[in-house]
């Protein structure tokens, strides 16, 4: 298996065999109990139906019932059903039926591309996307969507700050085609 944090410039290929790959040491496919429950900071589930965070505040879940849920309720459920599973080290897990069916990358990972400071050189070191859609709010261009079908891959090109501010890889809404 390649490790993608160790690897960084397979993201940019346009066909990748998520197959061959893991991130954090953890496979497409893995059950979610390999996860490292010290590293999941916050999760996404279902279940939550209110959630409150904020800076110098603790994160709180609550269920449809006004039922205060803990971390480990909320994970537990997403693994259980779907959801996300956020880690400290900028890594997150999308999570199915208990397992592993996609990876996100961002933050301090993704300063790998930072050489890359506009979108006609993200097109080349990424290559023309299958489809990218313009993202735009108030008439303002925010960023580009790109989606490469043969390696089950979004890359977010951020237009404000100039950078790849986000990698999906595996089963995400549009990653796969039409």
């Amino acid at each position: 298996m390649l490790e993608i944090l160790d690897n960084l410039d397979m993201l940019s290929r346009p066909h990748l065999d998520l197959t061959t790959v893991e991130m954090g040491g953890i496979t497409l496919g893995a059950s979610t109990a390999r996860i490292p429950r010290r590293s999941i900071i916050d999760a996404q589930s279902s279940v939550v139906t209110r959630y409150h965070s904020g800076a110098g505040v603790d994160r709180e879940y609550y269920d449809a019932d006004g039922r205060r849920l803990t971390l480990d309720e909320v994970v537990d459920h997403a693994s259980r059903s779907e959801g996300f599973l956020y880690c400290a080290d900028k890594l997150t897990y999308k999570v199915r039926t208990g397992a592993v069916v996609g990876f996100t990358i961002y933050g301090p990972h993704l300063s790998y591309f930072d050489h890359l400071t506009s979108y006609e050189e993200f097109l080349t070191a990424f290559s023309r996307p299958d489809r990218v859609r313009e993202d735009e709010a108030y008439g303002d261009l925010m960023g580009f969507d790109n989606y490469y079908w043969g390696a089950h891959k979004y890359v977010r090109w951020d237009a404000w700050d100039h950078r790849v501010s986000l990698i999906n890889l595996g089963s995400f809404e549009g990653n796969a085609g039409p």
